[in-house]
């Protein structure tokens, strides 16, 4: 694999194998650690997946005309 510059900082592009192994889709999260001397090891970070998951077996009821607003919410958590 081949390392390139991307912004300021450095890029791979993961190998087909590697990507079907993980069964990695486009928009998908991994956890890059260091195994070793210059060896890395990729996984596949479900736990973003697995707190939605779980979210939605709550199946809590919204307000009647709920709508998320992410400019909205970001305001209130800076408070």
């Amino acid at each position: 694999m081949r390392v390139f510059k991307w912004g300021n900082s450095l890029a791979v592009r993961l190998p087909r194998a590697v990507v079907d192994a993980l069964e990695l889709k486009d928009g998908d999260h991994i956890k890059v650690r260091i195994a070793g001397t210059r060896t890395l090891e990729i996984e596949h970070d479900r736990n973003r997946a697995r707190a939605l998951a779980r979210l939605r077996e709550l199946r809590w009821p919204l307000p009647a005309g709920f709508t998320f607003d992410r400019a909205a919410a970001n305001e209130r958590s800076r408070g």
